[in-house]
């Protein structure tokens, strides 16, 4: 089982990052031979970059919702992540062809991606009784006090002191 951390925790990431997430969503759940190899792929891509931590790829997580399936990813830098979805050595842009050549806009499985790109600082987060998660597994899970311990705080413009869920003990 994963372990719990009975704290409240924020997530400290120093510099700029990005925040990438990727899917796809089986439209037409009997035509295996058309969604298997775009399911299969992303797997392949992950393993590719958890071997090679220098690609840039900080951590992901994948999420299944059949119809959809997507993975939310941190990565170093917008830069990083195109070097990985443009570079024909790599995983990426073979799937990437592969795609377009069997399916492109047919119907049968569509694909999405977003990129948020975040400035140093221009982000916060709580866990609360949570295992390791999300930004914090990208980063560093840190406690949630003194000046982190508010929204305000953890983005800078406060001390932490205007928390609003404060409990007297």
């Amino acid at each position: 089982m994963t372990e719990i951390i009975a704290a409240r925790r924020t997530a400290k990431l120093d510099g700029d990052f990005v925040v990438f997430l990727i899917g796809m969503r089986v439209n037409a759940p009997l035509k295996v031979w058309k969604w298997a190899p775009v399911a299969s792929a992303m797997p392949r891509m992950l393993v590719e970059l958890a071997k090679h931590p220098d690609l840039g790829l900080l951590h992901a997580r994948t999420f299944f919702g059949f119809p959809n399936i997507f993975v939310l990813q941190y990565w170093r830098s917008f830069q990083h992540l195109h070097r990985y979805a443009t570079d024909a050595s790599l995983a990426h842009l073979p799937a990437w062809r592969a795609f377009n050549k069997a399916i492109g806009s047919n119907g049968d499985v569509g694909i999405w991606h977003e990129t948020y790109l975040v400035k140093d600082g221009q982000h916060e987060s709580v866990y609360n009784n949570m295992p390791l998660w999300g930004l914090a597994q990208a980063g560093e899970s840190v406690p949630a006090e003194a000046s982190r311990k508010s929204a305000k705080g953890r983005l800078r413009p406060s001390d932490g002191a205007d928390h609003p869920a404060d409990v007297e003990a």
